[in-house]
């Protein structure tokens, strides 16, 4: 088992403590569980704020999961620094390769045993009409199902656990993982919430 942030011994625990403290003391509480599959894509949605990657850890903390996110290929061969992105869950993405992210993250995918990958669709958090598919398409390509986690940022709810499997039409797929969020607003209410077309 490959070391992480999340799974580290002695410190996992101490974070995690630290991190359930911020929950509690920010007024934020998390709603469900995550299913027990050993690998599926979590879907988190709106993202609206900075703060949206420390809520990210502190569900993450909280659930007791092992999470990876995709990083700039560049941010790992740092030699200082690169031990810190793949600890933090990590997974390097070459947009140098002849192979596109989606063909990075389903190898990814294939050689681990365990394989959770968040991924924010809109792919920023200032305002977008359209979300970025990449995370139905390495779901879809993997053969791994959608997991979603709606941030509701009115209520200071994380709502996780609901389980979307890819099917052969794309087009309703997308417009069923976007009814999960539907109407939701994020940390930030003034930038964006989703809506159905």
């Amino acid at each position: 088992m490959k070391l992480t942030i999340f799974n580290t011994p002695l410190l996992s625990p101490l974070f995690r403590l630290v991190s359930n403290s911020f929950l509690r003391l920010s007024g934020w509480r998390v709603d469900g569980t995550l299913p027990n599959l050993p690998k599926y894509v979590l879907v988190g949605a709106p993202h609206t704020s900075n703060w949206d990657f420390v809520l990210f850890l502190g569900v993450i903390f909280r659930l007791k999961a092992d999470a990876r996110y995709m990083g700039k290929a560049e941010l790992f061969r740092n030699p200082l620094v690169g031990w810190f992105f793949y600890w933090c869950g990590g997974v390097p993405v070459d947009r140098k390769k002849s192979t596109g992210l989606v063909e990075q993250m389903v190898e990814a995918c294939n050689h681990s045993k365990k394989f959770i990958l968040t991924i924010a669709p809109e792919g920023t958090r200032h305002y977008v009409s359209e979300w970025k598919m990449g995370f139905y398409h390495i779901a879809k390509s993997a053969g791994i199902p959608l997991v979603m986690a709606v941030v509701d940022g009115k209520h200071k709810t994380v709502r996780v656990g609901q389980v979307f499997h890819p099917t052969d039409n794309m087009e309703a797929d997308i417009k069923a993982v976007k009814g999960f969020f539907s109407g939701v607003v994020g940390i930030n209410p003034r930038k964006k919430y989703i809506t159905l077309e």
